[in-house]
């Protein structure tokens, strides 16, 4: 602190002194002499000069528009017109006609203003405030930036995966000028991105500020101010910029934002989800993830200590395993933990971590809340059998892919998806939601009209951010109706038919990649393209159930609180629907019999069946309710 009070009247002095020069220059008297020995760093003036490349009569120029802005005695020695290019050809040493060119520095840069009255010698002139406030020795935003570009001075604690990419970020810089590529962060997590940025840009003596593409104005001319702003900022306080793309609304043309990118010159990262538009300067992309489950497990241990960790009794490594998230979110999950710990019914971290992932998820997919258990669902033996070797996959991947290396040795194949393929009604839903509950994970219904578009590469757009933040829970992912999207690829006979393959495969490559369970229903698996059904991993049928099954299903279809009256399940599985419609029947005439104030008979059954099957177009056979009433 006080070398910078010492370095402040220093740079005062000096800056008195050289509009001194100046304003004898412009009275004909004898300039006082300029003394900036031992100044560390150098005088703002100077410092100036140096960084823009001014020649001595620009800066004679640039402390003329300053001194009548700081001494009204140089004020009046210039004049009431004012500074202007003629009084400084005029008065001035070493002029130059270039001076007053579009490109020179002074202009360029926007060190001065050039008022638009009158012939250009005669115009006016004026610092530019932010230049006027470095002079003085004083660093603040220019007035038209700060609304847009904010310093990133709280980043969050990098792992060591992260801290080792913000070092090879640095790594190439250092060796890159004057044409610095485009530092592209790709990822899902913008503010792991910002602090990876921060503690590379801080490698190279660089203060990191934020700019959001999103509060970008619309006017080319406009962008193109801020881009001048911008350059002549970072020069005057060493800085780099950080353009976050994350969040632009998808419908926002990613081109408009390519000229921005391409222009702003010195030390520029870029912070998107989707590929960069094409630049003509070059671009080296950083994938910055969530740590591996590893790493996840060394940083949650940090972060709650290894006392706590020791008594979590193993329920840490299954969180570690399950949940990717940055160490800003474990430091956040872990301050809640603790406090929770304090309450009558302590929460776990697993559902502290399963409630904060899934908040981007609940915009992107409908979220099922899982209630049936394996004692309601009615398959036979080894469909349940293969259900239950889904659960051992999702339970225990961590061991398998990591502490016993099979993600070491490839990275391909590890995802964990299924296809459950039977017609309506036969417990593909539930069978999934079985599965959540048994796994305490989050299950979610996508719904494929919002995901599938007409418009050729918005499919993929939306798939991929869906697959991007369910990545950070695992949750289950279940597409209904998949043959909708999966269907058997069809003949490139053009552009769309070639970019529906695109999709198709771009699907494929992501399920297979992604850490959490996909599941695929169907009531058509014909439909299916054979390449992609060999891809899966676990292939379930769900039959029509016979009528042993059935009974089972209607035995099992009402809770125990409500009241029946000489219900007869071994007639009722006569009926041949699937369990999707013995669920509405047994409803229906639940709301019959409240109706009534009675109890649930079969009189209401027989009213309910009828309405089920006629809504299904479906005859009903006498031999079917025989005996019902």
């Amino acid at each position: 602190m006080r070398h910078e009070t010492e370095w402040s009247e220093q740079n005062r002095l000096y800056l008195t002194a050289a509009l001194g020069t100046v304003r004898a220059r412009l009275e004909g008297g004898t300039a006082p002499e300029c003394v900036a020995a031992g100044m560390r760093p150098a005088p703002a003036i100077e410092a100036l000069a140096e960084l823009f490349g001014l020649s001595e009569f620009e800066r004679q120029v640039l402390l003329l528009c300053a001194g009548v802005e700081f001494d009204s005695e140089f004020a009046a020695a210039v004049g009431a017109g004012g500074p202007t290019f003629s009084l400084a050809l005029g008065k001035l040493e070493q002029p130059h006609w270039s001076a007053l060119a579009a490109e020179s520095p002074l202009r360029y840069w926007r060190l001065i203003e050039v008022s638009s009255e009158g012939s250009l010698t005669r115009s006016r002139l004026r610092v530019a405030e932010r230049v006027l406030h470095y002079l003085a020795g004083l660093q603040t935003m220019d007035r038209e930036l700060s609304p847009l570009v904010e310093a990133i001075e709280d980043a969050p604690r990098l792992s060591g995966t992260h801290c080792e990419t913000a070092r090879r970020i640095a790594s190439l810089l250092r060796d890159a000028p004057p044409k610095y590529p485009v530092i592209h962060l790709a990822g899902t997590e913008a503010r792991a991105k910002q602090a990876v940025a921060a503690q590379a840009a801080a490698a190279l003596g660089l203060e990191l500020f934020l700019l959001r593409a999103a509060d970008l104005p619309a006017s080319p001319a406009d962008r193109e101010t801020v881009v001048r702003l911008w350059e002549r900022e970072a020069i005057l306080r060493r800085a780099a910029l950080l353009i976050e793309m994350d969040e632009m609304e998808p419908g926002t043309p990613r081109r408009a934002v390519a000229p921005l990118l391409d222009a702003t010159q010195g030390v520029l990262f870029a912070s998107t989800r989707e590929p960069l538009p094409a630049l003509r300067r070059s671009i080296a992309r950083f994938d910055v993830m969530p740590p591996a489950a590893t790493e996840q497990l060394e940083n949650w241990r940090d972060v709650l200590g290894e006392a706590a960790a020791a008594r979590m009794d193993g329920e840490l490594d299954a969180v570690a395993a399950q949940f990717r998230v940055t160490r800003e979110q474990m430091e956040e999950a872990a301050a809640e933990y603790r406090a929770a710990q304090l309450a009558v019914t302590p929460a776990s971290l697993w559902g502290i971590c399963r409630r904060r992932t899934r908040v981007k998820l609940d915009d992107l997919a409908q979220r099922i809340e899982s209630a049936a258990g394996w004692d309601d669902l009615v398959l036979p033996e080894a469909q349940k059998a293969t259900l239950r070797r889904i659960a051992v996959h999702l339970r225990h991947r961590y061991r398998v892919y990591e502490a016993w290396g099979f993600a070491a040795r490839s990275g391909r194949g590890l995802g964990i998806h299924a296809l459950f393929a039977g017609a309506s009604g036969t417990g593909k839903t539930m069978a999934a939601e079985v599965l959540a509950r048994e796994l305490d994970l989050d299950l979610y219904r996508i719904d494929l009209s919002a995901v599938v578009s007409k418009y050729i590469g918005e499919t993929e757009k939306n798939l991929r951010r869906l697959f991007d933040e369910a990545d950070g829970s695992g949750a289950i992912l279940l597409f209904d109706e998949a043959d909708a999207l999966f269907g058997k690829r069809s003949e490139v006979h053009d552009s769309h038919d070639r970019y529906a393959n695109l999709e198709i495969s771009y699907l494929l490559q992501r399920m297979e990649s992604y850490r959490g369970l996909a599941i695929l229903t169907t009531n058509m698996k014909n439909a299916l393209d054979t390449a992609f059904l060999r891809r899966l991993r676990f292939v379930v049928e769900f039959p029509f159930p016979d009528q042993q099954q059935r009974r089972e299903i209607w035995r099992r279809m009402f809770p125990a609180a409500t009241p029946l009256h000489e219900v007869d399940f071994e007639r009722l599985a006569q009926l041949g629907v699937a369990g999707g419609s013995i669920r509405n029947i047994a409803l229906e005439a639940a709301f019959q019999a409240a109706g009534e104030s009675a109890p649930v008979g079969m009189r209401h059954l027989l009213e309910a069946a009828r309405a089920e099957c006629g809504k299904l177009e479906r005859p009903l056979a006498a031999a079917e309710t025989g005996g019902w009433v």
